[in-house]
């Protein structure tokens, strides 16, 4: 089975699993720009739904349920979170399309977004409860960027500091996402919606440009790899001190 998993992806046999990254290593992981499309989408493709998560609860209390009524009303939002995780992951794969399947956690979420910032302060209890409850409930993407992370670090140094590091930005932007509802801005919260309205936008343009960027990337390589003979190639496997991601028979995951 090692030898499979080597022969099928080299990059894995390059460390084992009691060596220490050296200063250098991690650094050279560290300004790996490769990777730094990843690490802006951790930052912030979850904070259009982060919010209505944390205050859902609150949400429902206010527009009038109780706290019985409140839990049970929490359910759906949370089945619906399952199956979205399911299906989108099982969805990616079965394209292989990773950042368009990302980019349909951000359509999901404007229109409802502009849905709550749009609700008049009269509008049913019921309708906020649906669009709380969808919002929520919006395809959750986390497992296919982390599938991309591992994928396109390309070696076992830099898919060890990229995957901590992605999941830094991810506990950072549930920091962010912390304080953009306010209390002053309540029960409406226009001011927070407006915002998360921007987020979800420019989240649309980062999954967009990565998938491009990343495409643009295999698109050079591809040409430099095809212009070579085979002697030129079976010497620049020989010879190469390109290493992980960064050589030319690479090609990144989108």
């Amino acid at each position: 089975m090692v030898n499979r998993i080597i022969r099928d992806d080299p990059s894995k046999g390059d460390m084992h699993n009691r060596q220490a990254l050296s200063p250098r290593q991690l650094w050279y992981s560290f300004t790996d720009y490769d990777m730094w499309p990843i690490y802006l989408l951790g930052l912030s493709w979850l904070i259009p739904n982060n919010p209505m998560t944390q205050y859902l609860t609150l949400q429902l209390k206010a527009a009038g349920f109780g706290t019985f009524e409140t839990n049970l009303l929490t359910i759906p939002a949370y089945v619906l979170f399952i199956v979205q995780l399911l299906w989108w992951t099982w969805v990616s794969e079965k394209t292989d399309q990773r950042f368009l399947t990302g980019l349909v956690s951000q359509i999901w979420a404007l229109p409802l977004l502009i849905a709550l910032e749009t609700v008049s302060p009269g509008t049913g209890a019921w309708t906020k409860w649906a669009l709380s409850t969808l919002l929520v409930g919006a395809p959750y993407v986390h497992a296919i960027i982390v599938a991309i992370t591992s994928r396109n670090a390309g070696s076992v140094r830099t898919r060890t500091v990229a995957s901590a590091l992605y999941n830094m930005t991810v506990q950072a932007s549930s920091i962010i996402s912390s304080n953009i509802y306010r209390d002053k801005d309540k029960p409406l919260y226009r001011t927070g919606n407006k915002v998360l309205i921007g987020i979800c936008c420019y989240n649309m343009a980062l999954f967009l440009g990565a998938k491009f960027f990343y495409m643009a990337k295999n698109s050079t390589r591809r040409r430099k790899w095809d212009a070579m003979s085979s002697s030129e190639k079976q010497m620049y496997l020989e010879t190469t001190k390109d290493r992980g991601n960064k050589r030319l028979d690479f090609r990144f995951a989108h």
